[in-house]
């Protein structure tokens, strides 16, 4: 709780998750007997890995601007500390 209170502004990095691929049988008739969720699952998939993409295009620039901050503060403390 302290730590809460001390720290004006915690950020957590977001999780990415990439989607699990879609099963494609090999057995032709099982494809046939199953093409709808099949089908399916790939247009899931599609609409998935798009997200994830998204999600971690949106991660490296919070890591980006984080990495840019701490070498700024990193700065300052070596002033500081007169390094």
């Amino acid at each position: 709780m302290v730590l809460l209170i001390c720290v004006p502004e915690l950020v957590f990095a977001e999780s990415c998750f990439a989607p699990s691929r879609p099963f494609l049988p090999s057995d032709s008739q099982a494809a046939r007997d199953y093409a709808d969720i099949i089908r399916g699952d790939f247009e899931d998939y599609i609409q998935d890995i798009q997200s994830y993409f998204r999600c971690l295009e949106q991660e490296r620039a919070r890591a980006f601007e984080e990495a840019r901050e701490v070498s700024q503060d990193y700065g300052r403390f070596l002033e500081l500390v007169g390094d």
